[in-house]
């Protein structure tokens, strides 16, 4: 797995000083800004580098490519990502199971929007085969599969849980589904389901699947 400072080296192998740095996240940041309004496909290294105040010979100093600046900006993504934390947070026992449910739910919700321009391109160069982006996500997904599961296996060990689970499995399946439904949140419009009973849909499942006993139990 790439360092830090593997992550922050430009083409030509070296490691940026400050002002270079300041000059990368500009470029980030002004591709992120591209993004949230504009196809990936219409993106153009010197829209990119005109917004930033700089030129495309010095976007190209730091990355190949549009697909290298997205992919950075996948990385500052998992690095970001609350959704590990939260979990690990939950006492996932009684009515604290149902809360942390819910303070799940929102993370995956409201992390899932905030990155929704840099995850669309994440998930459409995953499927066109490219494994750069393939690892990203998993790597942004797998602390909370990996937190999820550990509950899972306490919760067998406590006979809360079905014994035939397979905890990382079962972690992995919600973890999916989190993400998938946190992804697509606008469709679920069209079906009439507001934001609010998809909230509560999502945190009664996971409480379920988690713990193994209905929320109100």
């Amino acid at each position: 797995m790439a360092t830090e400072e593997d992550e922050l080296r430009a083409v030509d192998g070296r490691v940026p000083g400050r002002r270079g740095l300041a000059t990368r996240q500009r470029l980030l940041d002004e591709t992120a800004a591209q993004l949230d309004k504009s196809s990936f496909r219409d993106l153009k290294v010197i829209d990119i580098a005109r917004d930033a105040g700089t030129s495309p010979a010095t976007f190209y100093q730091y990355f190949a490519d549009i697909e290298s600046a997205v992919l950075a900006l996948a990385e500052q993504m998992v690095e970001a990502s609350p959704l590990a934390q939260v979990i690990e947070s939950t006492a996932w026992t009684d009515a604290a199971a149902l809360a942390g449910s819910f303070a799940t739910v929102d993370a995956f919700l409201g992390f899932f929007a905030e990155y929704q321009p840099v995850l669309r391109v994440v998930d459409l160069l995953m499927s066109e085969g490219d494994d750069r982006f393939g690892e990203v996500r998993a790597r942004m997904l797998n602390p909370a599969a990996r937190e999820l599961s550990a509950i899972v296996e306490r919760h067998q060990g406590e006979g809360r849980h079905a014994d035939g689970v397979d905890p990382m499995a079962h972690a992995g399946v919600l973890v999916t589904m989190l993400a998938h439904i946190a992804g697509r949140q606008p469709a679920f419009e069209h079906w009439g389901i507001g934001p609010a009973d998809l909230r509560n849909s999502l945190a009664r499942q996971l409480c379920w699947g988690v713990t193994g006993l209905s929320p109100q139990e």
